[in-house]
């Protein structure tokens, strides 16, 4: 068993010993040596007394009894079904299947027995087969010391086969070597991506990051931040926390203070572990240590313009222990604990317009580009609107089927609100607008009233209608009424950045309870981490998140006034 002991250093030595193969392009075939054939050595033509004739045909014979026997026919050509089921019945794809199901029940020992297996039998591994089975061996679990002990060797295989790694592979060898308790050889293996013209990814640099930071070296941790940061990676939560964390236990306040803007700036509501290390920060000794008395007043003000509101960036504040509580903000953003009002912080409207081509640019690669295209049409026409409501959303919201009557007094609540009394715009899949409820004539003479008025949109058929009723709210600059939470993939193709700070801003949520139909208004204040001008901290966190229950907040502030 690898402990980190000599046989690790030993069998990490041998890799770096081993020059990775420096080819022009990656290739996922495995490279077999090439046959050399004897040339045919010419045989002599014997002599004798006939006609040109018979002495050609004689030639003939005598060369062709040296010759290599003629190729065989070619065989019959067999149809893509046979072919395919060839490639699908072949060894190399059985291996694949079979590794595939091991990885996907995390079994470390059967997908070992099968690689020997398929290694006795000579068959290739290709690429796919050494990613599966490094993963699988750099996995935590029961057989974790046998997946690490065998995972060098297999790595040291695909090197001797002379496969072509990629961003996988590099990432599963670090995953090796932080579990061998070797950040620095996990490190290493980042930096050598850069030879093979691979670009790094986010995970690719966790092992080296949390390893660093699991043996309390941050400046072998902040080194790996800095690269991350030159290769253009952002860093997410987890990896701004261990750093911290180790920050705070290693009582490097000015670094604390760095990662809490970064949370602010890059995560601005965050989770329980999180909240729980900052928690551990502010009632430590030397957060309560750091920080200055004195401070000028109109620089902090300055910085507080500068940033847009909500935060500084001049550093620690005040000084003395800090008093630490949970607490919430009531509807006008005042904290219940120290009674601050929170602020809002604006969004800029040339961010706002990006943020509108790029999401056009996005819809128009994935719908049909003629429909969205004469939708742009059709808004620029009947266009804008206050609010645009996600109708399905709506309709179906605390139903069981979908009511019309729901939908129609959102829309009329939301007509009373408007400053000019303009309906707001519906959008529904075109099959709501034809089919089940839609056939009630009440219904039909309501949705006909909408459309009529240049307040309804019917998506077409095989559309997704998200990109539709998103589009018309971030274009119009209006209120989005919907209680979906957009959190799936289609909104992750959005960034993490600017568009949960629109949703912050427009998004409408609709209850109904036995009083009635709610509407709950985007917050007059910013739900992100924010630093006031007298060095208070109030951290929002993920925990309550839902109308039903408040969000959950940190609130530090300094056990005395010191200004």
């Amino acid at each position: 068993m690898l402990h980190g002991g000599a046989a690790v250093t030993k069998t990490f030595s041998f890799f770096i010993k081993i020059p990775l193969p420096l080819l022009s392009r990656p290739s996922r075939r495995v490279f077999r040596p090439i046959l050399h054939y004897p040339k045919p050595q010419p045989t002599p033509i014997p002599t004798y007394s006939f006609s040109m004739n018979q002495r050609l045909n004689l030639c003939t014979l005598a060369l062709s009894k040296d010759r290599p026997p003629a190729p065989a026919p070619p065989p019959p050509r067999l149809s893509n079904k046979a072919l395919k089921k060839a490639r699908r019945e072949s060894p190399e794809a059985v291996l694949k299947h079979n590794l595939d199901m091991c990885s996907r029940h995390g079994q470390v020992v059967e997908a070992l027995r099968l690689y020997d297996e398929a290694r006795s039998n000579g068959v290739p591994l290709s690429l796919h087969h050494y990613n599966v089975l490094l993963y699988l061996c750099s996995s935590d679990g029961e057989d974790a010391d046998v997946g690490l002990r065998r995972g060098f060797e297999i790595f040291r295989q695909m090197v001797e086969d002379k496969v072509v790694p990629n961003e996988a592979t590099f990432t599963n060898a670090a995953r090796l070597s932080a579990a061998a308790a070797d950040p620095e050889m996990a490190f290493s293996l980042v930096k050598q991506m850069k030879v093979f013209g691979i670009p790094p990814k986010l995970r690719s640099y966790g092992p080296a990051l949390f390893g660093f930071c699991k043996k309390g070296e941050a400046e072998r941790a902040y080194e790996v931040d800095a690269h991350m940061v030159e290769s253009g990676v952002v860093a997410e939560e987890p990896e701004i926390s261990a750093l911290l964390k180790i920050s705070s236990d290693l009582r490097k306040g000015e670094k604390v203070y760095e990662m809490m803007q970064r949370l602010r700036s890059g995560v601005r509501q965050v989770g329980e572990s999180t909240a729980e290390v900052v928690e551990e920060w502010f009632k430590s000794e030397e957060a309560a240590r750091v920080g200055v008395e004195r401070w000028d007043v109109k620089k902090v003000r300055e910085g507080v313009l500068r940033g847009g509101g909500g935060w500084h960036g001049q550093g620690w504040l005040g000084s003395g222990e800090w008093k630490v509580v949970r607490t919430q903000m009531d509807e006008a953003g005042t904290c219940s604990a120290c009674r601050q009002k929170l602020v809002c912080i604006d969004i800029d409207p040339k961010e706002t317009e990006n943020f509108a081509v790029s999401l056009s640019k996005l819809a128009n690669q994935r719908e049909v580009r003629a429909d969205f295209a004469q939708f742009q049409e059709w808004l620029k026409r009947h266009g804008p609107f206050d609010a645009i409501i996600d109708g399905a959303n709506v309709g179906l919201s605390n139903q069981h089927n979908f009511s019309f009557s729901q939908l129609k007094n959102v829309v009329n609540r939301l007509q009373k609100m408007s400053p000019v009394k303009r309906l707001p715009l519906v959008i529904l899949h075109k099959s709501r607008t034809t089919s089940g409820p839609a056939q009630n004539p009440r219904n039909k003479a309501l949705l006909e009233s909408w459309k009529k008025s240049g307040a309804l949109y019917a998506t077409p058929s095989g559309s997704n209608d998200d990109w539709y009723w998103l589009y018309a709210a971030v274009s119009c600059k209006g209120l989005l009424v919907t209680n979906d939470e957009m959190r799936d993939h289609l909104f992750q193709l959005l960034g993490t950045n600017f568009f949960p700070r629109w949703k912050e801003k427009h998004q409408v949520r609709v209850s109904v309870s036995r009083l009635g139909l709610n509407l709950h208004m985007p917050p007059p204040y910013s739900i992100v981490i924010q630093e006031s001008e007298d060095g208070r901290w109030h951290v929002p966190t993920t925990t309550g998140d839902d109308i039903e229950t408040p969000r959950q907040w940190l609130c530090a502030t300094r056990a005395r006034d010191t200004q």
